[in-house]
């Protein structure tokens, strides 16, 4: 078996197969150190926690992750708050980064055994018709080199081999730019609040997500093709201040800005998730907007989905699991993407004057006093900010 990529999804699946006795490699473009430290989503979903729970690959976030079950809506008409643990099913997320969970991830792989590859950059997939596929790759000195395996396992990426393999009509692209951009920032500073925080204001979104007791993500809305290093710490801080409404609700706590990167909020879907021997999962099978923090959770999903089914394929020549791999994690996937659309469009509304954009800003308002006063859809909200 033939792993592309070494994030959550990749991870998790080669620890699920080497625990079943199932020889695996790992082949990742990047070195250990970048694997190591890219900063990513920090939100865990219970289902998320159960998984790696069951396959003995929670012991990191178990000792170190937080329970986070409240979220802050801050609006012109005033703020409010939500306990989602006590709404739709009751289950809290668990906070704990992404960088974290994937060293912990690489850790055990290899105390197991565990082969990787770091510095390979799969150039291809070739036979994936066939029985025994084939991955070329690049090696770290530029040299080029083929893996063989009875299936290959594409988990690295929408710009990565496995996708750019599929043969052209095989898979259906779906795709959707929201038309807005964030600036995402990690900031060396504590939490300013004890919630996930959503602000709207007229000059566009800002979010506030804690990441350890020193650490926190935020975000603001951004000028499309701007540059991430384009405004200065204070200016950043000054437009989170206004956003956030640092005046009427209390001062944000500041610290140095240590890492940005400007993200335009894209919905992304290849269907189906299979082509042969070729299997695509966690950011090859889909692109979701990190406004509802489902990315790591759907690779996870995903990912045990795709061992079992693997498993049940080579141990007992079962492959009802991987007939039925693509369907099961695209109804997933679109349900997903169906919350992270609805939102996109409660986080952000148009600034023009004209009637559409006038329009879609009371669409907004309407939602947001929805989501304040209605219990159904504070439920509904519960229910789909968490699960997946």
């Amino acid at each position: 078996m033939v792993i592309l990529g070494a994030g959550p999804a990749g991870l998790v699946l080669a620890n699920i197969l080497r625990a079943r006795g199932i020889d695996c490699v790992v082949l990742e473009r990047a070195g250990r150190t970048h694997v190591e430290n890219r900063a990513r989503a920090g939100f865990l979903a219970p289902h998320t926690v159960r998984v790696l729970d069951r396959h003995g690959l929670a012991d990191g976030l178990s000792l170190r992750g937080l329970t986070h079950c409240t979220c802050e809506f801050r609006t012109d008409g005033g703020r409010f708050r939500l306990d989602y643990s006590r709404l739709g099913q009751g289950e809290p997320h668990t906070v704990y980064p992404q960088q974290n969970l994937v060293t912990d991830l690489l850790a055990a792989y290899l105390h197991a055994g565990g082969r990787i590859h770091f510095g390979v950059e799969a150039v291809a997939v070739h036979d994936a018709d066939g029985v025994r596929p084939a991955v070329s790759v690049r090696t770290p000195d530029g040299r080029p080199g083929r893996w063989r395996a009875r299936y290959v396992a594409g988990c690295d990426g929408r710009h990565g081999a496995a996708r750019r393999s599929l043969p052209p009509g095989t898979a259906r692209h779906h795709h959707r730019d929201h038309g807005v951009t964030w600036l995402g920032l990690l900031a060396e500073a504590p939490p300013s609040l004890d919630a996930v925080g959503y602000a709207t204001h007229a000059r566009g979104f800002a979010g506030h997500m804690a990441r350890t007791s020193t650490v926190t993500r935020y975000y603001l809305q951004y000028e499309r093709g701007a540059a991430p290093d384009a405004w200065s710490q204070e200016r950043i801080w000054d437009e989170l201040d206004l956003r956030m409404r640092a005046a009427e609700y209390g001062p944000l706590r500041r610290g140095p800005v240590v890492d940005r990167s400007v993200i335009d909020l894209e919905s992304d879907v290849i269907e189906p998730l299979r082509h042969g021997a070729l299997f695509l999962a966690g950011d090859a099978a889909s692109l979701i907007s990190p406004s509802a923090a489902k990315g790591a959770n759907l690779a996870v999903l995903e990912a045990e989905l795709l061992a079992r089914a693997l498993g049940d394929a080579l141990v007992t020549g079962d492959v009802a699991g991987l007939d039925g791999y693509s369907a099961r994690c695209l109804e997933h996937i679109w349900r997903a993407q169906e919350f992270s659309y609805w939102m996109i469009a409660l986080l952000h509304a148009p600034s023009g004057a004209d009637d559409e954009a006038r329009f879609q800003r009371r669409l907004r308002h309407s939602r947001m006093a929805s989501l304040r006063t209605t219990r159904s859809f504070q439920d509904w909200f519960a229910e789909h900010y968490v699960g997946v």
